[in-house]
C-alpha cells in the first residue's frame, strides 16, 4: 500500500482543517441559526475558484457558520420583521495561506475570482487575498453597485497577476476603513471616488503600476492615519490637500516621480511619525524648515531628491527622531553639531553621497543609541575625534569612506578592535589633538567624571611614545 509522504500537498490543508475543528464553538442549550443554503453554496463555489484541488464540500459538509475553514467567519444579525429573530451570514473571507498561525485556505497557481464573491455576501465586512494570483492573469471583475455597503476592510497583498483599475475593485464601498492593495498589478490613477471614503483610516496602494498626476482632494479624509503610495509611477505635484490629514501618522510617497516643491502644508500634520518622500524628483528647495514644527516625527527620509542647500538648524525640538535619511541630495556646507546634541534617540543617520564639507562633529559622540552613521562620499576633512568609549562601541557603525581628506586619531586606529574596523581605512592624523573635555568622559554606573583635557593629552603622548 502506498504511503503518503510527511509533506503531502494536502498536509498544509489538513493542519488548517484540524485547527478549524479545534476552534469550533459548540453551543449548548441553544440552537445556532444556520447559514442559508444559497449563501453556503456560494462559499463552496468561491473556495473552488481559489483551489479546486481541495474537496471543500466533503471536508466541511456541515453548516459553515459552525464548522468552516479558517478565514471564513460568520456573525448573527437581528431580523425583527421576520419569524426567526436572528440569521447567520458570512462577514469575513480570507484566502491565501499566511502561516500556521493564520492558516487561511491555500490558493493554487490557477486561482480565479468567482463573480459570486461580489453578489452573494451582502453582509461581508472583510475581504482578504494573500499571494493568490501569482501566475495566471486575473482581471478585476465588474462589481455591481449594490455590493459593498457593509465592507470595511479590503486587502489584496502580493498578487502580481491581478490586473485592472483600482476604481473597478473599490466600487461603492462607502464604509471602507482599511484599503491595502500592495504588490499587485493594478494600473491607472487613483479614482476620484476615494475622496468620498470619509471613514477611511488606511490607504495603502504601494508596489503597483499606478501613475499619473493625483487630482483628487484628500480634504474629506479626516480619519486617515496611513497614506502609502510608494513604489508606483505617480508624477506632478503632491496635492496641498494632503496637509489637511491632521490625524495622519504615516505618509509614504517613496519611489515615484513627484516633482516641484514639498508642500509646506505638510506641517499641519502634527501627529505625523513617519515621512518618506525619498527617491522622487523634488528639487532646489532645500531641506524643509517646517520639519522643525513637527515634533512627533520619528522617521524622516528625503534621500534621492536634489533639494540642495545646507542642512538647517532645525533639530532642537526633534529629539524623538530615530531615523534620518538625507543621502544623495546635493547638500553642501558643514554638518551641524546640533544634530549630535539634540538627537539623543537617533538610530540611523544617512548623509552619504552629498557635497558636505568641514569636519565630523565631535558631538556625534553623544549619539550612543546609534546603529549607523553614514557619511561616505562627501568632501569632509580634518580629524575624526571621538571619545575612546564611543569608538570602541560604535566605530564600525561610522561609515566614512570616500572622504580622502579625513584622518583618524591614532588610539582609534591602533586599537585594532573589530569595532574600530570601519575607521581603519582612514589615514592616521600626524599631529596629536587636544580633545574637548566635554566630549571625552568616563561614565560609571552612577557618576559621570569628566577627565581634564591636559591629563588626557599627556596620556595620549605617553601612549604614542610607547607604541611608536
Amino acid at each position: 500500500m502506498a504511503q503518503f509522504p510527511l509533506f503531502h500537498p494536502f498536509s498544509k490543508f489538513a493542519l488548517l482543517f484540524l485547527a478549524t475543528l479545534l476552534s469550533t464553538v459548540v453551543l449548548s442549550h441553544q440552537q445556532q441559526p444556520l447559514l442559508s443554503s444559497t449563501e453556503q453554496d456560494a462559499v463552496y463555489q468561491v473556495l473552488d475558484s481559489i483551489n479546486s484541488a481541495i474537496p471543500w464540500r466533503s471536508l466541511f459538509p456541515d453548516d459553515l457558520c459552525s464548522s468552516a475553514p479558517h478565514g471564513v467567519v460568520c456573525d448573527l444579525f437581528s431580523n425583527p420583521d421576520v419569524s426567526s429573530p436572528e440569521t447567520a451570514h458570512v462577514t469575513e473571507l480570507s484566502f491565501g495561506y499566511v502561516s500556521d498561525y493564520t492558516p487561511n485556505p491555500p490558493c493554487s497557481s490557477n486561482s480565479t475570482i468567482d463573480p459570486l464573491l461580489f453578489t452573494s455576501f451582502k453582509y461581508l465586512r472583510k475581504l482578504f487575498f494573500y499571494q493568490c494570483f501569482t501566475e495566471t492573469r486575473v482581471s478585476v471583475p465588474e462589481i455591481p453597485p449594490s455590493f459593498g455597503s457593509s465592507l470595511e476592510e479590503l486587502v489584496f497583498v502580493d498578487n502580481p497577476s491581478l490586473v485592472g483599475s483600482i476604481g473597478g475593485i473599490l466600487g461603492n464601498f462607502t464604509n471602507l476603513r482599511r484599503v491595502v492593495l500592495t504588490g499587485n498589478g493594478f494600473n491607472g490613477n487613483i479614482p476620484d471616488e476615494v475622496a468620498h471614503l470619509v471613514n477611511l483610516e488606511e490607504l495603502t496602494l504601494s508596489r503597483n503600476q499606478l501613475g499619473g498626476e493625483i487630482s483628487l482632494s484628500f480634504a474629506k479624509l479626516k480619519k486617515l492615519k496611513v497614506l502609502d503610495l510608494g513604489d508606483n509611477d505617480f508624477a506632478g505635484n503632491v496635492p496641498e490637500s494632503v496637509g489637511n490629514l491632521s490625524e495622519l501618522l504615516k505618509l509614504d510617497l517613496t519611489s515615484n516621480g513627484f516633482s516641484g516643491q514639498i508642500p509646506e502644508s505638510l506641517k499641519n500634520m502634527q501627529r505625523l511619525e513617519l515621512l518618506d518622500l525619498s527617491l522622487n524628483q523634488f528639487s532646489n528647495s532645500g531641506v524643509p524648515l517646517f520639519l522643525a514644527e513637527m515634533p512627533q516625527l520619528k522617521q524622516v527620509h528625503l534621500s534621492g531628491n536634489l533639494l540642495g542647500g545646507k542642512i538647517p538648524e532645525i533639530w532642537k525640538n526633534l529629539g524623538g527622531l530615530l531615523g534620518i535619511g538625507l543621502s544623495d541630495m546635493g547638500l553642501v556646507g558643514e554638518i551641524p553639531s546640533s544634530m549630535g546634541v539634540h538627537l539623543k534617540n537617533l538610530r540611523y543617520l544617512g548623509l552619504d553621497n552629498n557635497k558636505l564639507e568641514g569636519t565630523v562633529p565631535e558631538e556625534f559622540g553623544f549619539l550612543e543609541s546609534v546603529n549607523e552613521i553614514n557619511l561616505e562620499n562627501n568632501s569632509l576633512s580634518g580629524r575624526v575625534s571621538l571619545s575612546r568609549s564611543f569608538s570602541a562601541k560604535f566605530g564600525h557603525k561610522l561609515k566614512l569612506a570616500g572622504n580622502p581628506q579625513l584622518c583618524v586619531d591614532g588610539f582609534i586606529f591602533f586599537s585594532k578592535t573589530k569595532s574600530a574596523a570601519g575607521l581603519e581605512q582612514l589615514k592616521v592624523c600626524r599631529k596629536p589633538h587636544k580633545p574637548n573635555p566635554a566630549l571625552l568622559s568616563v561614565v560609571s554606573s552612577s557618576v559621570q567624571v569628566v577627565v581634564p583635557s591636559k591629563l588626557l593629552f599627556a596620556t595620549w603622548v605617553l601612549f604614542m611614545l610607547i607604541f611608536a
